[in-house]
């Protein structure tokens, strides 16, 4: 049965492993327009709160999978997994291919 709202139907991006994820662990990063159209585009790893609202972003707004393997970084996304806010179709299709996330943290 279809959702009711746009992102419910919306199609998400996924990379085909976790491993190709190897993004940044610190610093500085700003997120591309596509990605973030706030006025606050820049994300301070280092703070864990404004690395999850960044792990957040990339994940709902990645139409490539590009976007994943450049912002995100496999060991960091094991260890927040659990703490990112996420509609819940988008935590399923990430669980689902990779079961070990639903583990991690």
């Amino acid at each position: 049965m279809a959702g009711r709202t746009y992102a419910e139907n919306r199609p998400y991006v996924l990379p085909d492993t976790l491993g190709e994820l190897a993004g940044p662990v610190s610093g500085a990063v700003q997120l591309p327009l596509r990605l973030d159209w706030s006025e606050r585009a820049v994300f301070h790893l280092d703070d864990p709160a404004e690395r999850n609202v960044m792990y957040e972003r990339v994940i709902r707004e990645a139409t490539q999978a590009d976007d994943l393997r450049s912002y995100l970084n496999e060991a960091v996304l094991r260890r927040v997994w659990r703490l990112l806010f996420l509609p819940q179709n988008v935590r399923r299709s990430w669980e689902q291919r990779f079961p070990d996330l639903r583990l991690a943290a």
